[in-house]
């Protein structure tokens, strides 16, 4: 029995089956491919009651039914036309999941996405039913990071279930803001999908000017010759490279949607109003992806700087060497011409009987012009090799 089926035999649910009554074939277990992500699967999930964040019906966009559990839900759920009903849930168990995905008839594969998480964002059509995977962020002032968030929508003919991994974005208050417009709300599900598409992209913002803030500073750091600089500027590359890949298959999912818009009949205003959030979201993805390869250039700058710094230092060394031997040739060369006098003088002065310039009448200042020459003859040696 492959993984999905098994969970639904244990929360007392039948398997997914196809449209045609057949079983899909059995699969392996779906895991992350992102390593860290795995860990954060051992958070543990919140109560059950605590993971129905919200869940009513609404009739031509105004609610009419609330129900704090999902059987009640599903008790209200309506199937005539202009009415759709709309669930939140924030970490659910995988029952819950599963329990939805009964009720609502979710294809498998988006079911397994929704359970396991840390997905990419992307939209996906399974028939009549969108499934979309979001990422949102959030800028901490305190530490100087960015808090990912993931959220999962299943939007369907008369249903949106959404599906919500993280504390951002708080999709309570989309939920106040489409009730405060009962036109827009009454567009159906894809209103939904409009406003937390643009809640998310809306939340890049703060995103960006901190990250510009600290672009700003590393900038000065790195002018400021900071040796610590090295450092910040790869762990916010980091960040951005993370960014970069909540913001840039946005695109291609606001794509998606527009290429939708005819065939699907879209609402001409909704249709305004999502290529509003294209824009938005074109702009965060331009801004984040230059904030990359500003980074990149900075920390080639960075490099340049230090390398600069380095052979600025070796020259002073060569410069400091150089001067020194120069000093070293000086003191040798007096050394040397101080020697000269100093040998003669010492035979001069070992006063043995038979020395023959002893009774030299021009002995003394034979001595003394023996050493003017010498001294004489190495100062213009050392003189002509600048020693000197």
């Amino acid at each position: 029995m492959s993984d999905w089926r098994s969970r639904a035999a244990r929360a007392g649910l039948r398997p997914f089956s196809r449209p045609d009554g057949s079983r899909p074939a059995e699969r392996a277990p779906e895991h992350s491919m992102d390593p860290r992500s795995e860990r954060g699967r051992e958070e543990p999930r919140v109560s059950l009651e605590r993971s129905v964040v919200d869940a009513a019906v609404y009739r031509d966009g105004r609610r009419i039914a609330g129900a704090d559990t999902l059987p009640e839900v599903y008790r209200q759920v309506p199937g005539e036309p202009g009415a759709m009903a709309w669930i939140g849930l924030f970490r659910p168990a995988e029952a819950q999941v599963l329990e939805a995905a009964e009720r609502f008839g979710l294809h498998e594969l988006a079911v397994e996405d929704a359970i396991v998480a840390h997905q990419r964002p992307k939209l996906e059509r399974y028939g009549d039913t969108l499934f979309v995977v979001l990422r949102a962020a959030r800028y901490l002032d305190e530490t100087e990071q960015v808090d990912f968030g993931e959220i999962h929508l299943f939007v369907g003919p008369q249903f949106v279930l959404t599906v919500r991994h993280s504390q951002s974005p708080d999709l309570s208050v989309v939920r106040r803001r489409l009730e405060a417009d009962p036109e827009l709300l009454a567009l159906g599900p894809e209103a939904v999908l409009y406003a937390v598409l643009d809640a998310v992209v809306d939340g890049y913002a703060p995103v960006i000017a901190g990250l510009q803030h600290d672009i700003d500073e590393i900038e000065t750091e790195v002018f400021g010759g900071d040796p610590g600089v090295s450092r910040r500027i790869y762990e916010l590359s980091r960040e951005v490279v993370e960014f970069q890949r909540s913001t840039r298959p946005l695109l291609d999912i606001m794509g998606s949607l527009e290429a939708g818009f005819g065939k699907y009949g879209t609402d001409e205003e909704l249709q305004r109003y999502l290529r509003d959030v294209a824009d938005h979201a074109t702009t965060a993805a331009e801004r984040v992806d230059g904030f990359r390869q500003l980074l990149q250039n900075i920390l080639l700058l960075n490099a340049t700087l230090v390398s600069q710094a380095q052979n600025e230092e070796m020259k002073q060394l060569a410069e400091a060497g150089h001067t020194q031997n120069n000093e070293i040739k000086k003191i040798s060369s007096w050394a040397a011409i101080l020697f000269a006098p100093t040998l003669i003088g010492t035979v001069y002065g070992m006063n043995f009987l038979h020395m023959p310039e002893l009774d030299w009448v021009y002995g003394y200042p034979f001595a003394i012009g023996l050493m003017a020459l010498v001294c004489t003859g190495l100062y213009l040696v050392f003189k002509r090799r600048d020693w000197l």
